[in-house]
């Protein structure tokens, strides 16, 4: 019965979506307003290609925002090696940018299609995947569902389910199975993540370990990081990255209780999303502070309290201008933010407890020594405070980091080997393929 009740839930969310599809332009083009969309590339949206399908096998490959297009762009750069197109989409304007500076013109990045069926189905028409790759925890039920029905082999890799996701996919458990049995196998992060995937219904699953700690640390301008080098000169200097609503407080607050005691002090503030920039540097300004901000060029001088990092692409600069760095989402946020960047930078890693999202990448930092949890601001004043006093103990954490991270590598190796049944196939289509042309001419 409950089998049944899955297919005429899923059958009645694809009649709604197509009854929604004629009128969803108009919210297209307001996130487009509001920057959330390219306003010349909305029709990527609707499935509608802007180039050309290349000869030869193709992998869709999906990623929804920045940190899965980076998890996924070492993985992305091997499939390219060996001779595979690769279309890549994501969500977000800024992960379609991460994308451009990581893999250039390796790939062809669209927007994801809406998931809505006349837009899946235009989608799949066109560029005809041979596999599709899916990071995470990207369900769409109508592209699983149009993918199954087309025998397109689907893969989810470094999957993950928050205890959230978890907690809501299971009380609809005979949903998730109707979709979770579409994929060929599911590469998840942890034996948590796994054995979750495989309560939802999922069959196969593996564990690869967080194809994140496999990316290279992030990129920088070096021309760029000597200039700010040089205008911070010898300050001290601590980074609250990542942050979320109220925690730009908590950054302030610390920096108010320790310029006391480290009268050089400068904080640098990196907020998850720089569209929040103009009220973090209003509330800042508010209580006497000054702010240079990174997105007007401003230049830190002496008298400079907050350096805003409100940009996007630069997380790599900002992480190397400090070793001590508080990663947020975890303070008054719920999930935490990927500490990896920073521990793969040597940087002393300091969060607050609400770090589900990231727990086991957490939990091996901590228990080497490379990270640090605290309570709430008093606390994150007090652990920033000690590392800037104790040069040992924070050289210690900065190396116990970085001795983790190195520890926790291979999930590349193992999500491939993983992967190898589905990819062989099309390494020897596009072989014969290179053959074929080479005889012909």
């Amino acid at each position: 019965m409950s089998e049944r009740w899955a297919r005429t839930l899923l059958t009645a969310y694809r009649w709604a979506g197509a009854a929604a599809y004629p009128v969803i332009g108009g919210y297209v083009a307001w996130r487009a307003t509001k920057g959330k969309e390219e306003h010349n590339r909305r029709r990527e949206r609707y499935g509608r290609a802007g180039l050309p399908r290349p000869e030869g096998p193709l992998v869709w490959l999906h990623a929804a925002s920045v940190g899965e297009t980076i998890a996924v762009a070492p993985l992305i750069e091997r499939i390219v090696d060996f001779g595979i197109n690769v279309v890549l989409t994501t969500g977000t304007v800024t992960s379609a940018q991460v994308a451009k500076e990581r893999l250039g013109d390796r790939i062809i990045h669209q927007y994801v299609p809406l998931d809505l069926k006349p837009a899946v189905s235009r989608f799949l028409d066109h560029w005809q995947p041979d596999l599709a790759i899916i990071a995470e925890s990207e369900i769409w039920p109508m592209t699983i569902l149009e993918l199954g029905a087309r025998r397109v082999p689907q893969v989810l890799v470094n999957g993950r389910l928050s205890d959230r996701s978890f907690a809501s996919w299971s009380k609809r458990g005979f949903i998730a199975e109707a979709l979770l049995e579409n994929l060929a196998h599911v590469i998840a992060q942890s034996e948590v993540d796994a054995e979750r995937f495989h309560k939802l219904g999922a069959r196969p699953v593996t564990v690869s370990g967080n194809l994140k700690v496999d990316t290279v640390p992030p990129p920088v301008d070096a021309e760029i990081l000597a200039r700010i080098k040089g205008e911070i000169g010898n300050r001290k200097v601590w980074a609250a990255v990542s942050t979320h609503d109220g925690e730009e407080d908590a950054a302030v607050h610390v920096h108010t209780l320790l310029r006391g005691r480290h009268s050089d002090l400068l904080t640098v503030i990196v907020p998850r999303h720089p569209e929040r920039a103009d009220a973090i540097a209003a509330a800042c300004a508010e209580k006497g502070l000054t702010v240079a901000r990174r997105s007007l060029g401003d230049k830190i001088s002496s008298g400079t309290d907050i350096f805003l990092g409100d940009t996007i692409g630069e997380m790599g600069l900002y992480l190397r201008l400090t070793e001590i760095a508080f990663v947020g989402r975890s303070l008054t946020g719920q999930g935490g933010q990927n500490p990896l960047e920073p521990a793969m930078l040597e940087t002393a890693v300091l969060a607050g407890r609400n770090v589900q999202n990231f727990r086991e990448s957490y939990q091996k930092l901590a228990a080497a020594g490379g990270a640090r949890f605290v309570r709430d601001k008093d606390v994150l004043a007090g652990a920033v405070n000690f590392l800037l006093n104790n040069e040992p103990e924070r050289r210690k954490m900065m190396d116990a980091g970085m001795r983790t991270v190195e520890e926790m590598r291979g999930s590349l190796a193992k999500t491939l080997q993983a992967l190898e049944p589905y990819i062989h196939p099309l390494i020897v289509q596009a072989r014969l393929g290179t053959a074929v042309n080479g005889s012909g001419r």
